[in-house]
C-alpha cells in the first residue's frame, strides 16, 4: 500500500469526522488536497464561483445538519475571499472547518507572490486558527481544529502550505476518537434554586427566546403554562419557538411586531432564554432580568442581570419547572395576548387594501403568497435588508421549516450561497432563496453554481431596484437617498440564458401561478418579482436611541406592513383568554 501524503491524511480525517463535501475554488496550493478528495470515496469537492459563497454554503449546511461542514480557499486572495462567510458562520455558531492553503513554506515571510498570513487573518472569526508548518503536526492539529469547531460551535481554520500537503505523512501518528457532537449543560442546584425563587416572587413573568431554544419547544411551552407567561422572541428564535405557541406575543427589536415590546417592559421578571439579542435599547432597564445561556460569555453582555444561569435551555427548564409554584393569575398573559392580536389587526390592513391590484407589487403580498405555497418542510434562506422584514413577518414556522440568514453578521448576498449549502444536504427538500436585487446581484455568479450542479433551488427575487434598507437609513438621518438605486436587467432573462427556469412577474395576479410553476420545475428556477420600493417597515416601538443603523420615519409615512398567518394564530390564541 502506497504511503499517504499529508493531503490524503487530511481528507481521510475529514471523512472520519463525517464531512461529506468541501466547498471551494481550486488553485495551485490546493491541488494536492483537491486531488486527494477526487480519489477518496465518501467526500466530494463542490466547485463554486467565489470562495465567499463556499464559506456561506458550508455555514448553512452546518446549521441545517448540526454537523461539521468544510470549505477551502487557495493561497492569498483565494482564502481571503472566505473571510466574510466565515464571520457569518462563526457568529451563527455553525461548526465549520476552513482550509486556508498557503504559499511554499520556504517563502513565508519574504513577501512572496500572493503572500498573506492566514493564521493571523482569521483569528477574530474563529475559535482556532493555526499553521501546519511540518507534517509531524498531522493529524493532531487537524483533530484539535475539528474539536474546537464542534465543541465550541463556530469556525476553525487550518492553514496548510501546498508543499507540506504534498509531503509524506508521518508513519507513526496518534489518532483518537473525534468529538462530533456537543453535550448538554445542566446548571448547578444553587442556580436552579435561585432562579426558582425569582420566578416565585414575580407576579408577571415574560419569556424572551432566541436560537438557544432549539430543541426546547416543549419545555418552554410547559414552563410558560405553569407560570402564565407571554412569550416573545428574537429573529433567530422564530423558527424554534413561534409555532404551536398559545403564549406568543410576537417579536421585539428592529424587525419587531405585536406586543413583545410591551410584554418585556411591563413584567416583573424577564427571562432571556438562549438569546444574545444585540439591541439593548429594546430591553427594559427597570425590571428584574435573568438570563439562561449555554455560552457563558453571552451572559450579561446586553443588559444588567439579576441572575446569570450557565446552562442549556432545555435542561435548565426541565430542572426548573417542577420547582416553581404554579401561578393561577392569567391577567398579565391575557392582557398581552389581547394587545398582540390588536396590534396585528391594525397593521395587517395596511397590506390588504387593494393589494391584488397594486402595481408595483407589495413585497408583503409576495411574502404572504410564498408562505402559503411553500412546502411544510421548506428551507428559506433570507437576504439581509428588507427581505429580513418580510421573512420575519410572513414566513410561518411549524417545527419542520427552517429559516437561515445572516441574522448575526448582517451580510449582504448571503441567501443564494446559503441556499446552495442547504440544498446539498437534501436535493429532494424544497429550498427557497428570498433574495433582494442588491444581494442577488452581488454574488450572482453563484446562480451558475446552481446550474452546474443542477441544484433545484428556487430563487424568489424581491426586485425593487434599490437598496431599500439603506434608503430608509438615509431617511432616518434626514439625508436624501443617494447611491442606492440599482439599474437592473431582466433577471429572469439572465436565468434563462444560463440554462435555468426564469420568469418575470410585474402584476399581482401573475404571482401565484409563477411561483407554482417554478416550484414544479425540477431544476433551479428564478422568479423575478418587481416590487414596490416605497413599501418599507418600522418597528412597533421606537425611541431615538434605537435607530442607529436602522430605520425610522418621524412622520410615519412608510408602510408598517402586514403579518400574514401570524394574525390568524393570534386570533386563535385569544380563545385561551377566559370570558368574563
Amino acid at each position: 500500500m502506497a504511503k499517504q501524503n499529508v493531503a490524503e491524511q487530511f481528507v481521510d480525517l475529514l471523512v472520519r469526522a463525517g464531512v461529506p463535501r468541501v466547498y471551494g475554488v481550486v488553485g495551485d496550493s490546493l491541488n494536492p488536497v483537491v486531488d486527494a478528495i477526487r480519489r477518496t470515496s465518501g467526500i466530494d469537492w463542490i466547485q463554486v464561483r467565489h470562495e465567499e459563497a463556499a464559506a456561506f454554503a458550508a455555514g448553512a449546511e452546518a446549521q441545517i445538519t448540526g454537523r461539521l461542514a468544510a470549505c477551502a480557499g487557495s493561497c492569498g486572495p483565494g482564502n481571503l475571499h472566505l473571510i466574510n462567510g466565515l464571520y457569518d458562520a462563526h457568529r451563527s455558531m455553525a461548526p465549520v472547518l476552513a482550509l486556508a492553503s498557503h504559499i511554499p513554506t520556504a517563502e513565508i515571510g519574504l513577501s512572496f507572490f500572493q503572500e498573506t498570513h492566514p493564521d493571523r487573518l482569521f483569528t477574530e472569526c474563529s475559535h482556532y486558527s493555526e499553521l501546519i508548518s511540518s507534517p509531524k503536526q498531522m493529524p493532531r492539529l487537524l483533530q484539535t481544529a475539528i474539536q474546537h469547531a464542534v465543541g465550541q460551535g463556530g469556525v476553525s481554520v487550518v492553514c496548510l502550505p501546498g508543499d507540506i500537503a504534498a509531503e509524506p505523512a508521518p508513519e507513526k501518528t496518534v489518532e483518537h476518537a473525534l468529538v462530533t457532537t456537543r453535550p448538554t449543560v445542566r446548571p448547578g442546584d444553587t442556580e436552579i434554586e435561585a432562579l426558582a425563587r425569582l420566578v416565585d416572587d414575580a407576579d408577571r413573568v415574560t419569556l424572551f427566546c432566541g436560537s438557544g431554544t432549539a430543541g426546547a419547544h416543549a419545555e418552554v411551552m410547559q414552563f410558560a403554562e405553569r407560570v402564565k407567561a407571554p412569550i416573545g422572541h428574537a429573529l433567530r428564535g422564530k423558527e424554534w419557538i413561534q409555532y404551536d405557541n398559545p403564549f406568543d406575543v410576537g417579536m421585539s427589536g428592529l424587525l419587531g411586531y405585536g406586543a413583545a415590546y410591551e410584554a418585556t417592559h411591563e413584567c416583573d421578571l424577564l427571562l432571556l432564554l438562549g438569546t444574545d439579542f444585540p439591541y439593548n435599547a429594546f430591553l427594559p432597564d427597570d425590571v428584574k432580568i435573568a438570563q439562561v445561556d449555554v455560552r457563558p460569555e453571552h451572559l450579561g453582555r446586553r443588559s444588567k442581570l439579576d441572575l446569570a444561569v450557565w446552562g442549556d435551555v432545555r435542561e435548565t427548564l426541565r430542572c426548573l419547572t417542577p420547582r416553581v409554584r404554579a401561578k393561577t393569575d392569567r391577567r398579565f398573559l391575557d392582557k398581552m395576548l389581547k394587545k398582540h392580536a390588536a396590534a396585528l389587526e391594525g397593521v395587517v390592513k395596511a397590506y390588504t387594501r387593494k393589494v391584488e391590484k397594486h402595481v408595483p407589487i407589495h413585497p408583503e403580498y409576495v411574502a404572504s403568497v410564498l408562505d402559503e405555497l411553500a412546502d411544510d418542510d421548506a428551507v428559506f434562506t433570507v437576504d439581509t435588508g428588507m427581505c429580513n422584514v418580510w421573512a420575519a413577518r410572513y414566513i410561518s414556522p411549524n417545527g419542520r421549516r427552517r429559516i437561515i440568514g445572516s441574522f448575526s453578521h448582517g451580510s449582504m448576498a448571503n441567501a443564494l450561497p446559503q441556499a446552495i449549502g442547504a440544498q446539498f444536504t437534501d436535493r429532494r427538500r424544497q429550498v427557497i432563496s428570498m433574495s433582494g436585487d442588491g444581494g442577488f446581484a452581488m454574488l450572482m455568479g453563484e446562480f451558475l453554481t446552481l446550474v452546474q450542479h443542477d441544484l433545484p433551488v428556487k430563487i424568489v427575487l424581491f426586485n425593487n431596484s434599490s437598496l431599500g434598507m439603506v434608503e430608509l437609513e438615509m431617511l432616518v438621518a434626514g439625508l436624501p437617498s443617494y447611491g442606492t438605486t440599482n439599474h437592473n436587467p431582466d433577471f429572469a432573462a439572465i436565468a434563462r440564458a444560463a440554462g435555468a427556469y426564469g420568469v418575470r412577474v410585474e402584476k399581482p395576479k401573475q404571482l401565484a401561478g409563477a411561483l407554482k410553476d417554478a416550484f414544479k420545475h425540477k431544476g433551479p428556477a428564478l422568479v423575478d418579482v418587481v416590487t414596490d420600493p416605497n413599501a418599507l417597515s418600522i418597528p412597533p416601538k421606537i425611541k431615538a436611541d434605537m435607530v442607529t443603523g436602522f430605520a425610522l420615519s418621524a412622520g410615519k409615512i412608510v408602510l408598517d406592513g402586514g403579518v400574514g398567518r401570524m394574525l390568524q394564530m393570534a386570533r386563535s390564541n385569544l380563545r385561551n383568554v377566559p370570558r368574563p
